[in-house]
């Protein structure tokens, strides 16, 4: 008799194969090119630009590390983290993408996001990218290690498996279709895995509210557990000597609700700021076929967000109603959506459901990987090390990258304990507070310089490192989330350098004033463009 995990790995064999093909697909039109390899040729059209960009953006913690996090403490902290994340969406589709688009062509036809830094400001130096690449590298391996945990605990979850060797032959089926096949393979498994994303939630969220019995049910239940439901409150469970829930006569013991003030909410709804640095996503603005298809763009994204993350939590919050007692900690949480899938679906739909899960994982790496790889290839070594470098050369070193990427995201993963949420949130904070800020300032303000950006950048970083690890371990009003804090001080230390500093020089004053303009409207060549831009850096210096 064929088992129940025969169907289960058939499904998600299958699944594998499916994205591996897709990068060898597209190995040979990734490869004739940097710019094909990196930004997908600027040809990519808006539904694979939104989808890809929300399913690289969530990872796997949409799916274990939210629901997790509902399931062990209730909805506060789950629900403000994602009404934070679908105002942030909007807001940066809203705000940052049609922008992007237009002065990234302007700015020296940037094709990432350090490359957009150093010529906006003109830094011929590439002071900037530098900075900008090693900030991504730094966090992008922590992410990377993010997405190997959520791979490795699900097969363990799934068949009982060894979780290193798991997490490891994961990370490496990643590893390979990224390496093949470039960005455009990126994009388009990534929105295979967006729409699997998609489904897979909105299943396992109707089948466990069914199964418990409706939503009367289940609200009835959860009110009985304090503070659980409550969004000025958080559930608090009570621990044992090993840090595991007690469970006392079949039930799960619950302390006294802690309160959840202004200033907490505050904080987890700043998860949204995030999104304003996220490379993952902003390299989607640079490749999108056109800017006037952003709007389009802009509503398929937010609706995938808004409902995927509704679901997410509910999940959690229904799981704790379908399986009181079934996981003591936080971390063991994160495998609610998973145990619920084997629960209640058919073997064979249960491996392409859980596939959302690996789906979530590889989309998300794999965009880091190649956003990485592009950071040290086109910014560090092309723009500082080998100015006349070629595109085979600046592959090469991303793959050599890729690689180091890869050994040191299977370093972070290795602890099988690690709590998925807690890792992403901290790569969130650091790029967040390092990007975020200098992205707005520089489609926003004309007075921002390079010594404000450099400011900016380098003291977001060190925020971010001060308050998690020094500052929020003191509780009470410094608990707050840190991106927060470092996010707005990256912001004032821009406004505040570039101010003490000389202004910017008037071709990147001319650049900023016309990077809007519609090119059809302008008819303006290039050499007139160029003889305005000297006639102005003449009339300055007289």
């Amino acid at each position: 008799m064929v088992t129940k995990d025969f169907w289960v790995l058939l499904a998600m064999v299958l699944y594998f194969i499916a994205m591996l093909s897709i990068g060898f697909a597209y190995s040979k039109r990734s490869n004739s090119s940097a710019k094909q390899y990196f930004a997908g040729g600027r040809g990519v059209g808006p539904w694979l630009t939104a989808l890809s960009a929300e399913a690289s953006d969530m990872s796997g913690w949409l799916l274990m590390g939210l629901p997790g996090l509902a399931y062990f403490t209730g909805a506060a902290d789950a629900m403000w983290t994602a009404i934070g994340l679908a105002i942030g969406t909007y807001l940066n589709w809203r705000l940052v993408a049609r922008r992007l688009r237009r002065y990234s062509v302007v700015a020296g036809d940037a094709i990432t996001v350090p490359d957009f830094f150093s010529k906006r400001f003109h830094d011929t130096k590439n002071v900037i990218s530098t900075i900008a690449a090693l900030i991504i590298l730094i966090f992008f391996c922590v992410y990377v290690g993010s997405c190997f945990v959520t791979v490795g605990k699900l097969f363990s979850t799934l068949f009982g498996w060894d979780y290193h060797l798991t997490m490891v032959i994961g990370a490496a089926v990643v590893f390979a279709y990224t390496l093949i096949g470039g960005y455009l393979s990126v994009v388009v498994t990534d929105f295979i895995q967006g729409m699997l994303m998609f489904f897979a939630l909105a299943v396992v969220f109707i089948g466990s509210i069914a199964s418990v019995g409706g939503v009367d049910n289940t609200v009835t239940f959860l009110r009985g557990i304090p503070g659980f439901l409550d969004g000025t409150h958080l559930a608090t469970p009570v621990l044992n000597s090993m840090g595991e829930q007690i469970v006392r006569d079949g039930k799960a013991v619950f302390g006294a609700p802690t309160d959840y003030g202004i200033i907490t909410i505050i904080s987890m709804l700043a998860w949204g700021l995030g999104y304003f640095g996220m490379p993952q996503v902003l390299v989607r603005f640079l490749s999108i076929r056109s800017s006037e298809e952003i709007r389009k763009s802009r509503i398929i994204a937010t609706t995938w967000c808004v409902i995927s993350l509704a679901c997410g939590v509910c999940i959690g919050l229904a799981g704790r109603a379908m399986m009181p007692t079934q996981f003591g900690t936080q971390a063991a949480a994160e495998n609610i959506f998973i145990v619920i899938a084997q629960a209640l679906l058919p073997s064979f739909l249960c491996g392409i459901v859980v596939s959302g899960i690996f789906a979530a994982s590889m989309s998300s790496s794999s965009s880091y990987l190649i956003i990485g790889a592009s950071a040290v290839g086109e910014n560090i070594y092309r723009g500082v090390i080998n100015r006349k470098a070629t595109d085979k050369q600046v592959m090469m070193v991303a793959r050599t990258t890729l690689l180091v990427m890869f050994l040191f995201g299977i370093f972070v993963a290795f602890d099988q304990n690690s709590s998925i949420f807690q890792v992403v949130s901290y790569a969130w904070a650091g790029l967040g507070a390092s990007f975020g800020p200098l992205m707005l300032l520089s489609l926003y303000w004309r007075r921002t310089n390079k010594y404000g950006a450099i400011a900016g950048m380098l003291g977001g970083t060190a925020m971010v490192l001060i308050w998690h690890n020094l500052i929020k371990p003191l509780g009470g009003v410094f608990a707050i989330y840190e991106l927060l804090p470092a996010f707005i001080i990256s912001l004032l230390l821009i406004v505040v350098v570039s101010l003490l500093t000389p202004a910017p020089e008037d071709s990147v004053l001319y650049e900023f004033d016309h990077y809007l303009d519609d090119p059809a409207d302008r008819k303006v060549d290039d050499d007139l463009v160029a003889a305005e831009i000297q006639a102005a850096e003449e009339r300055s210096q007289i």
